[in-house]
């Protein structure tokens, strides 16, 4: 095949043709082994399958969709793992599946919300012993915490070696003790650092100040999934030859041929893997790989840092608290602030979900739910004294899950610019998804599905070039053609 074919090829995958294998004069359909079920492995199987390829996913729970998990026990769809849509825009790579399938998003933020995934329009925040905080103080608080971190920018530029977030807000209040906060005012700043922990799952000292700002978020603000991201799991999933409760113990990479040993012993052969387990499972090294990974991207997946987030979800028979987005306690460190995220003004359903991010999202995976859902209610009870229990609770254990290990990737103090890149790099015929693979967008539920894309992307062109007859293929349009819809993404906020 000439250059320009070679150029043509590439170039039909990245404007998101598919191919078919249908065509092929060696009638064996080469076989690629997905690992993973959560939204990347679906969209990696969902690309190679309209493609022709044979593909079996193995799924080590008894349910797809990995971090993503919508449970509907309340009667209503909540998110217990990812529930934000980061980018409200068509530049999202999710957006054509979601205008597709109809779903509705509840925007609650815009572009330059210091929270990221909220606005402060509707919230209202309290003490530790109930009182609600004025919101002048709040607002006043969010300027001077705009403020901190727009000089942590100057600390950055002035130290060659990289520190954590924390001891760069710690050098600015040094410098410019005006910027120092006291009563009050000083809770409400430690609840806007938690806030900033929620974002990347992990406390203030952990977090790099080099990276933290770095990553290029899609424009149109964050939008709640109201009917859950379970309807995107299931459309990704649609005839494909899903295993579940098949945990993968081995890996084996030839030259031309993958072996995949599961728990159970029964084993998989095929052309090539791609894997999508999320990156505490390798970080714990729960898979064996023969040969062994190569140590550029054992360093990778080691020095890669994975925070955890966790939520506990409520119930009532009545609703007790006032008609705004968000919840918060402010407290004397961040450790102990609060978020309730309110469901109700979203959804309509009687629904408060705690989140709680970091060394604290760990601590409570060490109690057990009944008391997790206690320590909660006591600071619900403080603010509002006619507060019912709950008639239903979910809580989630990420960080303990032996599924998961961890919520999302996050950049740790120190962390070097390729690292992500050898993480998604190729080995032989192994390829890799995951969030934390994707080229921009790691922690994210659009960067974990268009890293799982790519993956399968770089797959088949790695086959068929292997297999010859490039020729042959005819070139069907579109990925799928569930995506061609021009519908509006629909929003609301209300």
């Amino acid at each position: 095949m000439d250059s320009d074919s070679d150029d043509s090829f590439s170039n039909n995958l990245l404007s998101g043709t598919v191919s078919s294998l249908t065509e092929r004069q060696n009638s064996s359909i080469p076989t690629v082994i997905v690992i993973g079920g959560g939204i990347s492995g679906l969209a990696a199987a969902r690309i190679l399958h309209d493609a022709s390829f044979k593909v079996i996913l193995l799924e080590s729970r008894d349910r797809i969709g990995g971090r993503i998990h919508t449970d509907y026990s309340f009667g209503c769809p909540v998110d217990m793992g990812a529930s934000w849509l980061h980018g409200v825009c068509n530049e999202n790579p999710l957006a054509p599946l979601i205008r597709s399938l109809g779903l509705t998003l509840y925007r609650t933020s815009g572009d330059d919300s210091v929270l990221y995934d909220h606005d402060l329009e509707s919230y209202m925040l309290f003490d530790m012993a109930g009182h609600k905080v004025p919101q002048q103080i709040v607002i006043e608080v969010e300027d001077v915490f705009k403020r901190i971190l727009k000089e942590t920018e100057k600390v950055r530029d002035e130290h060659t070696n990289d520190m954590s977030v924390l001891q760069a807000i710690s050098i600015v209040l040094d410098k410019h003790p005006e910027l120092r906060q006291e009563g009050l005012a000083y809770e409400v700043l430690q609840w806007y650092i938690c806030r900033m922990e929620a974002w990347f799952a992990a406390d203030a000292d952990m977090i790099s100040l080099k990276c933290w700002d770095q990553e290029r978020v899609l424009s149109g603000g964050h939008g709640l999934m109201l009917q859950g991201y379970d309807p995107v799991i299931k459309s990704l999933a649609k005839d494909i030859d899903i295993r579940l409760n098949s945990r993968v113990a081995r890996i084996s990479n030839g030259c031309n041929k993958v072996v995949i040993m599961v728990e159970d012993g029964m084993s998989f052969v095929a052309n090539a893997a791609i894997i999508t387990v999320p990156l505490g499972i390798l970080k714990a090294n729960l898979i064996q790989f023969e040969p062994k990974l190569p140590e550029w991207k054992v360093s990778a997946i080691s020095d890669i840092g994975v925070g955890n987030e966790n939520k506990i979800a409520l119930r009532f028979d009545k609703v007790f608290w006032p008609n705004v987005e968000l919840l918060g306690t402010v407290a004397p460190t961040s450790y102990t602030c609060g978020y309730f995220l309110n469901l109700h003004k979203a959804t309509g359903h009687p629904v408060l979900v705690y989140m709680a991010a970091g060394r604290f999202a760990y601590d409570l995976e060490k109690q057990s739910d009944e008391s997790a859902v206690n320590l909660v209610m006591l600071q619900l009870k403080k603010m509002f004294p006619d507060a019912t229990e709950p008639v239903q609770y979910l809580v989630s254990h990420w960080g303990t899950d032996p599924n998961s290990l961890g919520s999302y990737s996050y950049d740790p103090v120190g962390l070097t610019a390729d690292l992500y890149e050898r993480l998604r790099a190729p080995l032989g015929n192994l390829f890799f998804g995951g969030e934390a693979a994707s080229v921009d967008h790691q922690g994210s539920v659009h960067g974990a599905y268009s890293a799982g894309v790519m993956a399968a992307e770089n797959c088949q062109m790695h086959l068929l070039q292997r297999l010859g007859n490039l020729e042959k293929l005819q070139l069907l349009s579109c990925r799928h053609e569930i995506l061609e819809s021009t519908f509006p993404l629909q929003i609301s906020r209300m």
